[in-house]
């Protein structure tokens, strides 16, 4: 600096030494020189930015020295954000009857909460996975802390007496144990508890402030994954981090209100791709931590790791992010619309052709869809031996004309691209 005080890159070096170290140079404040940049917004994505007089630079960084990764523009992101999907998904709902949308609504909430499970390859009872599709239908309501997080927390994991609840108070990791001798085999090592104040601090400020003034996908996929490569809590971490998502596309108002776009079932219908954006980071950083066996059979870090956690590319999970958010919008809203209408299509046939209650209706067209649309000789001979033949022939009709005639409709229309 004081060979070069106006050089733009030397002041940014002296910006950025000083904001990581919290130490101050003994320099005097600039006083020449254009005010720049610290982030190059055309390379990267960046907040709006506030001046650093004692600098000249422009701090617009998206994130604190506490929690601050980095995403690049490429030209698959650059492509995404040109879409307007929240557009294209109002655009959409505005044609739906407000019926139909409620419905439809329902079933998307169900099958994220479903998938979000499925992926940790549990499954739940009925009433813990809609305690967890209520949560995630208010995602973006309360504003993120650790109070917030301990009662998702607490959804997530219902009985919780043999867990630890709330911040780890030691290490973390994600991976197997040794059958033999039952020391850890990780996987991806979690950060050190002693940093987790720190890095939740950087978190919350980072959706409080820095997330709003960006593309919403982007900021939702720096929170979420920053946030399981964090691993703050013993267990829960996984559907914790997808309820992020959420929480970030639902205060910015980027789905259409009421409505939720499953993206966890996007992220479980491409699970392997979704595992490889993840070790596209902890592969790299495990060889990087030190670390030893617990007597209880945990890990414990022996060197400083924090900025592993708080300084990231997170390019690749954007991009993934951003690929199970468009097939959301483009095709689950659209299939599970369609598919609700023509089940009603469906049904009101079938109550034109024989008076049955709405459940043996639903039964019927279980074993319809089942069975490729005809009735199986199981099916005539027990639960619908009532049926006449020619009724039978006018249901198996019905469900043509309704059910397969529609799905292949819907399916010419998205390989249509309309």
């Amino acid at each position: 600096m004081r060979d070069k005080p106006t050089g733009s890159y030397a002041r940014r070096i002296w910006f950025l030494f000083e904001w990581l170290t919290g130490e101050r140079l003994d320099l005097p404040d600039a006083e020449g020189g254009r005010y720049v940049a610290v982030v190059d917004p055309d390379r990267q994505f960046a907040t709006e930015g506030e001046n650093a007089p004692r600098y000249r630079v422009k701090d617009n960084l998206p994130g604190t020295r506490d929690f601050c990764p980095l995403v690049f523009r490429t030209p698959k992101l650059e492509e995404f954000t040109a879409m307007d999907l929240p557009g294209r998904a109002r655009a959409f709902v505005a044609d739906v009857p407000r019926d139909l949308l409620a419905r439809t609504a329902t079933v998307l909430l169900l099958k994220d909460s479903r998938s979000s499970y499925a992926i940790e390859g549990e499954r739940p009872p009925q009433d813990r996975m809609q305690r967890w599709g209520r949560a995630i239908g208010e995602a973006g309501r309360q504003p993120l802390d650790r109070d917030e997080l301990l009662r998702l927390q607490r959804i997530v994991m219902g009985d919780a007496r043999f867990f630890k609840l709330g911040i780890r108070d030691e290490g973390g990791f994600v991976g197997e144990h040794d059958r033999e001798t039952r020391m850890p085999l990780p996987d991806h090592v979690g950060a050190k508890q002693e940093d987790l104040p720190s890095l939740a601090d950087g978190m919350f400020a980072f959706d409080q402030r820095a997330s709003r003034h960006f593309d919403p996908v982007v900021a939702a996929a720096i929170l979420a994954f920053g946030f399981v490569y964090i691993h703050p809590f013993e267990d829960g971490n996984g559907r914790l981090h997808r309820y992020l998502i959420h929480h970030v596309l639902a205060d910015r108002g980027f789905n259409p209100p009421g409505v939720v776009f499953p993206v966890s079932a996007a992220i479980f219908e491409r699970i392997d791709e979704y595992r490889t954006v993840l070790e596209s980071y902890s592969a790299r950083l495990l060889p990087l931590i030190e670390w030893e066996p617990t007597e209880r059979f945990n890990v414990r870090v022996l060197n400083d790791t924090g900025d592993f956690y708080r300084f990231f590319d997170a390019t690749p999970h954007t991009e993934f992010l951003y690929s199970c958010v468009r097939k959301t919008i483009e095709e689950d809203l659209p299939s599970e619309t369609a598919f609700l209408r023509n089940h009603d299509a469906f049904r009101g046939q079938i109550e034109s052709i024989v008076e049955m209650p709405g459940r043996t209706i639903d039964l019927l067209f279980r074993f319809l869809h089942q069975n490729g649309g005809t009735l199986s000789r199981r099916a005539r001979a027990k639960e619908f031996r009532a049926l006449t033949e020619d009724e039978a022939a006018q249901i198996e009709r019905a469900y043509a004309e309704t059910m397969i005639a529609g799905e292949a409709a819907f399916d010419a229309s998205v390989a249509d691209g309309d």
